[in-house]
């Protein structure tokens, strides 16, 4: 079988998508598309690529009911440079196989992530792992960012001071902060790659990382355009509600008021929220029958 050539995709290949202040997303290789998600799906029954129709309506039908084996199916192999504090929030996926660039071989970079002011924020006082919407002054962002970079250039200039004594590099990198750039080869199925994205595009996610999902998003698209028009309309644009949650929608449709408290209480009017937000706001009125 020949392989599946996706012309989005091509056009992408070797493509760095900028992100963050020195990093990149690029889509190096690819296995698959659309036509080889209908192709394992059909293939229990020997029947490969219908019409356009009938293979987004089964694609759509696999993605609302949860039929996620087909989509791994599908391979995606990124090049990609980020700051190490995101690297070890990415790392956490454990679908992947991944080849990182290693200090014990190699003399890192002087790169280091400096965040844009507008990103410098202070901590939020009702969630313990994410920043304010507050912003500092002007001037205080500055400072900031001084600080940063003052520590960034001190700490490279002391490993390169190790390096000249020759001090092995495995050893000379042991001060290096968080904030260095690293680099991997990163391979990922389909399926996988939409639970990443789910999770890394969620607005609770950090900035940092969140700006790689959406690179990653912008690859995905690519390669297998159906299957993420599907991912977008059943799992990033849907809200999911608990047994409670549930219950509480029924007791408002009644005319009652639920009984959830505190964070539940929160996280279900959250997501009521995202459903009003999903709602048109210039759908025009619908005609007011005449008179008989």
């Amino acid at each position: 079988m020949p392989r599946i050539i996706v012309e989005a995709a091509e056009a992408l290949l070797d493509q760095e998508i900028k992100v963050l202040d020195k990093g990149f997303v690029r889509l190096v290789d690819y296995m698959g598309g659309d036509q080889r998600i209908v192709q394992a799906a059909r293939v229990s029954y020997g029947s490969g690529t219908k019409s356009y129709r009938q293979d987004r309506g089964l694609i759509h039908y696999l993605i609302k009911n949860w039929h996620t084996s087909p989509f791994e199916q599908v391979q995606l192999t990124f090049h990609t440079k980020m700051p190490i504090f995101v690297a070890r929030q990415w790392v956490r996926h454990r679908t992947a196989r991944l080849n990182e660039i290693s200090g014990r071989y190699s003399v890192m970079k002087d790169e280091f992530y400096l965040p844009d002011p507008e990103h410098i924020r202070p901590q939020s006082d009702n969630n313990k792992q994410g920043r304010s919407d507050e912003r500092f002054t002007e001037d205080e962002e500055q400072e900031i960012i001084r600080l940063f970079a003052d520590e960034q250039r001190s700490v490279y200039a002391n490993y390169e001071q190790l390096l000249e004594k020759n001090v092995a590099r495995e050893l000379a990198r042991n001060n290096l902060p968080l904030s260095l750039y690293t680099e991997w080869y990163w391979q990922i199925d389909l399926h996988n790659l939409f639970h990443f994205i789910r999770l890394r595009m969620d607005p609770h996610a950090q900035y940092e990382i969140r700006v790689y999902a959406e690179a990653l998003a912008q690859c995905a698209k690519a390669v297998a355009p159906i299957a993420y028009e599907a991912f977008e309309e059943h799992i990033l644009g849907s809200v999911n509600f608990s047994r409670a949650e549930c219950e509480a929608l029924a007791t408002m449709l009644a005319g009652g008021v639920p009984e959830l408290t505190g964070k539940n209480l929160q996280a279900f009017e959250g997501k009521l929220a995202k459903l009003k937000s999903a709602v048109p706001t210039d759908t025009p009125e619908e005609p007011v029958p005449p008179t008989p």
